[in-house]
């Protein structure tokens, strides 16, 4: 996706707060900005307008307390008014952290649009022994905290459930593409083809709502297989 791409799916709102807030940052920070990095759902193409953040990557030479106080009050309203969140990274950190961020930083690296400046994600090189550990680390995380919903608010189970799928998308993406399977973006797409590379049928959790029994145990099977399979990579 493009910038004009990008720009045409956000709704007036978010195009006209994200060319307000480069405008603010390119004066107050000048050459201490190097980089605005869309990504997240506005990225992939599944902003929903209203319901979706916009998550942006400011990244700067330098964070010194002057250049974040400069930054505060255009990233503060334009949190509030279009629900820009932003994350603050140093351009120089970015390329020593693959180790502990090789995920988040894949997933960025696959689907993101630089706003202002040349992105420092393109050329990134991960470690795939570091990516599988944490695939491995966000399966497992993900396995024990939804145990933990049923056990803490079993009437929120449905949501719970529903939002884990979402959140080991990046996870289990990588993982099917480091065992040769190439699969879309979506949450939709990622578990019908773990559901299909680890002979698990994938539908029931497409109905939590109406059978969260079963939806679960699905979950539960598909993640057991997911995480068996990164296991075995690293006896490999």
């Amino acid at each position: 996706m493009n910038r004009e791409a990008l720009l045409t799916q956000l709704g007036n709102r978010a195009q006209n707060q994200l060319a307000e807030l480069e405008k603010q940052l390119t004066h107050l920070l000048g050459r201490n900005l190097r980089a605005l990095v869309v990504h997240g759902s506005a990225a992939r193409g599944d902003y929903k307008e209203g319901t979706s953040d916009v998550d942006l990557i400011v990244v700067l030479t330098e964070a010194s307390a002057e250049a974040l106080r400069a930054m505060s009050n255009p990233l503060r309203l334009a949190s509030a008014a279009a629900r820009i969140e932003a994350m603050i990274l140093v351009e120089q950190e970015i390329a020593h952290t693959t180790d502990v961020f090789p995920l988040f930083y894949r997933d960025i690296q696959e689907c993101h649009v630089a706003l202002h400046g040349t992105s420092p994600f393109a050329n990134l090189s991960i470690h795939p022994e570091h990516l599988r550990l944490r695939i491995e680390q966000e399966l497992r995380d993900s396995q024990i905290r939804l145990r933990r919903a049923i056990v803490d608010a079993p009437e929120a189970f449905v949501g719970a459930l529903l939002r884990k799928t979402k959140q080991i998308r990046p996870a289990l993406r990588a993982l099917l593409q480091l065992r040769g399977v190439a699969v879309a973006n979506d949450v939709s797409a990622v578990l019908r083809a773990a559901g299909s590379h680890f002979g698990v049928d994938a539908s029931p959790i497409f109905s939590a709502k109406e059978d969260p029994a079963r939806a679960y145990a699905t979950f539960v099977k598909l993640l057991d297989c997911a995480i068996s399979a990164v296991d075995s990579m690293e006896k490999a």
